[in-house]
């Protein structure tokens, strides 16, 4: 486990957020990286949309963020009829009669700390235009109203990209992107089995005060080390005709600070270069760049966001964290009532291990756990 030496935050912070991660997660088959890109995005105070067709968990996998997270959470779904009000609030008859436009935002958006969008595109004119002011200044305005509004993260979802111009530019509000598919067949028994265990209640692990803490963190470090492997990185999807506003561009520093916070470094380094991935507009464009920085991207590792950064680099070394985590959650779990189950998951993974590393190759902490493993199947 990394040690934890972000000045002027404590330690529990840090770790409340990767229990509230690995609490949220559990049971939803191959969409931990979504658990995983909310907290990112949460942390970075910037908004992530989620691409996918319906019946894919992606509003299963927000809801329990938001419930371990203990945040005030404001979920909708969109549609062409949907009216404002519906979304920010009902306007105050009693002041209406005085001459005076007030929204009353009680239970509404402007008072959430995470919001869910559903079918975010489906949203009027007037809804998306108020939803930018929200979004980029954290602040609503309707009528008479003006209040800085509390929001962390904004979620929005949908089956498919935008095409029209206007939804179009409305979409790169939301800097982080992530694409989910249905489970495939190989998998499918990870589901029905998680599917049918799933918990419809959940207690908070941590708080909005944890985010808001590695927030802080992250606005106070020092990118320059860093800065110039961002560059380059650019520099490369670029010149491969990989799409990337200069807009987008700066924010992904706060994506790679948040990162850094997140694995538990003082100073970012190229270890925390992944989240560039989920900064790009388009599935295609994200595939084109993990192999175009496969090379710059071969050390993405993170000790929170364990199947973010794995699924943004296809790297060695977040694979090493990942497998290295689940043998450990496995063998501390123990064989339990399905000895047999639990003893082929641990062959799976100690086949994995053999099959992604070389011995001479095989990073300290997973090789650790690989003995533990082989000695756990294969007792003397």
């Amino acid at each position: 486990m990394l040690a934890y030496r972000l000045p002027g935050v404590a330690v529990s912070h840090s770790e409340r957020l990767r229990a509230a991660i690995r609490t949220a997660s559990e049971g939803l088959v191959a969409r931990e990286a979504l658990v995983e890109l909310v907290v990112l995005a949460a942390v970075a105070r910037e908004h992530l949309l989620v691409i996918g067709p319906p019946g894919t968990a992606k509003s299963e996998a927000i809801r329990r963020t938001s419930k371990v997270l203990g945040a005030r959470t404001f979920e909708y779904l969109l549609g062409r009829f949907t009216e404002p009000s519906e979304i920010f609030g009902p306007v105050d008859l009693g002041k209406l009669r005085d001459g005076v436009v007030e929204t009353r935002t009680e239970g509404m958006l402007p008072e959430a700390e995470i919001a869910f969008l559903d079918e975010v595109f489906l949203g009027s004119t007037a809804i998306l235009n108020t939803l930018l002011a929200v979004l980029n200044e954290r602040v609503f305005r309707r009528g008479h109203t003006a209040v800085r509004v509390p929001l962390r993260v904004c979620v929005g979802a949908s089956n498919a990209l935008p095409e029209e111009e206007g939804l179009a530019a409305f979409a790169d509000r939301f800097v982080l992107r992530t694409f989910v598919a249905p489970i495939p067949d190989p998998q499918l028994e990870d589901l029905l089995e998680g599917g049918w265990g799933l918990a419809p209640r959940l207690e908070a692990v941590a708080s909005v005060d944890d985010l808001d803490a590695l927030a802080d963190a992250a606005r106070a470090m020092d990118l320059a080390p860093v800065r110039p492997a961002l560059a380059r990185a650019i520099r490369s999807l670029r010149g491969a005709g990989v799409s990337l506003s200069d807009r987008t561009a700066v924010k992904t520093q706060k994506l790679v600070a948040a990162a850094a916070a997140l694995a538990g470094r003082e100073v970012p380094t190229e270890a925390d270069l992944w989240p560039l991935i989920y900064a790009l507009p388009t599935a295609a464009a994200q595939a084109l760049a993990r192999d175009v920085l496969r090379d710059q991207l071969e050390h993405s590792q993170s000790s929170a966001l364990v199947a973010a950064a794995e699924e943004a680099s296809l790297g060695p070394a977040a694979r090493a964290v990942r497998l290295a985590e689940s043998g450990a959650s496995l063998l501390e779990r123990g064989p339990g009532e399905d000895a047999l189950g639990w003893r082929l998951r641990l062959e799976g993974i100690l086949r994995e291990i053999d099959a992604g590393f070389a011995p001479e190759h095989l990073p300290p902490a997973l090789g650790e756990v690989r003995g533990r493993i082989a000695e756990a199947v294969n007792p003397s």
